[in-house]
């Protein structure tokens, strides 16, 4: 069986994941909101240059 009981250490090793967890969240979305800025950014440049 799986067991989650971490006693004495549950808070931290919970609270780790958690920060972790959201962190790399963050990361993500703001690696994806960067790449569509400038996608849109390329497709400005490259319509100003016709």
């Amino acid at each position: 069986m799986l067991d989650l009981d971490m006693s004495p250490y549950g808070v931290f090793v919970w609270s780790s994941w958690a920060i972790s967890a959201a962190a790399l969240a963050a990361i993500s979305l703001r690696a994806l909101v960067a790449a569509r800025r400038w996608k849109r950014e390329l497709a400005r440049l490259e319509e100003a240059r016709k």
